[in-house]
């Protein structure tokens, strides 16, 4: 199946500017595949807690657990004061929670897509498997653990402040194009994991590293100027400041923060597809 062979919808002047993106030809192919990424993402979810007695409840302890913990320490072993935080250690808690449920998501494709194309090599080998869906049902799997630590924060959220902040309605704002920035991450570590399983063993290192130049345990406004425009570099740590901003702080998210980091997910999204597709056969060929 080519690229000129899938039908891309007529979607007035917002298909075109899509289009013009390089945006439509992914989008269009994973809607053709979309029974196969269905049925992936559907066997994956049900073998993750298969023979355990609780089952999906681990999903949800999992988040529980997490919670409790970061409270209990913040609160407790490390002493921050309700000045410290914006109205307390519970709120603070929260924080902290965004980060790890945002960062986590990225972690975990982080971890897994550079062995994706080894983990499925017996599809991909024996019969005509289009490879790159792998991205999309690891990305898939993933965002569903995401938001069930979500709805878990959520409840917290209420249970804490009483309300949620009507800028949580922004929030699929945030998460598409953070989603398609995974997918454009995924695909390019499928790639680098085809040549050697070394790229596994590196993202191990990296990703813990990475995560304490990512704002999860404190805020972009409390590091000092000139370590500001690094961090910037980071956009998993602007994707944080993004989802606090809507999900806690019911503010509503810098516009050019928000378009540049939305341009950097497009253009890694869009230059990764191509990048994977054009080299496909060579990736395919090598593992």
């Amino acid at each position: 199946m080519t690229d000129a062979a899938i039908k891309k919808p007529d979607s007035g002047i917002a298909g075109e500017f899509a289009e013009n993106l390089g945006l439509i030809t992914p989008l269009a192919r994973a809607w053709h595949f979309r029974e196969l990424i269905r049925a992936v993402v559907r066997r994956e979810l049900m073998a993750r807690f298969s023979g355990s007695i609780l089952g999906w409840l681990w999903a949800i302890f999992g988040p529980l657990l997490m919670l409790s913990v970061y409270t209990v320490i913040f609160s407790h072993a490390v002493g921050i004061r309700a000045s410290t935080a914006a109205h307390g250690v519970a709120n603070y808690s929260l924080n902290i929670f965004v980060g790890l449920i945002v960062f986590n998501l990225f972690g975990e494709l982080a971890y897994r897509a550079p062995g994706l194309l080894h983990e499925h090599v017996n599809f991909i080998k024996k019969s005509i498997f289009p490879s790159e869906t792998l991205a999309w049902t690891a990305a898939i799997r993933a965002a569903v653990y995401a938001a069930i630590s979500f709805c878990v924060l959520l409840v917290f959220e209420l249970l804490i402040t009483h309300k949620l902040p009507p800028t949580i309605l922004l929030l699929p704002f945030v998460f598409v194009p953070f989603f398609l920035f995974l997918l454009g991450v995924s695909w390019f570590l499928m790639a680098l994991g085809s040549f050697t399983r070394d790229v596994m063993h590196l993202m191990a290192s990296i990703v813990p590293v990475f995560m304490f130049a990512t704002p999860i345990f404190y805020s972009i406004d409390d590091v000092p100027g000139n370590l500001k425009i690094f961090l910037r570099a980071n956009i998993v740590g602007d994707y944080v400041e993004l989802t606090r901003d809507v999900v806690l702080l019911d503010k509503i998210p810098n516009p050019w923060l928000y378009l540049g980091t939305v341009i950097v997910s497009l253009l890694v999204f869009r230059s990764a597809y191509r990048f994977y597709m054009r080299y496909k056969n060579v990736f395919v060929d090598v593992i």
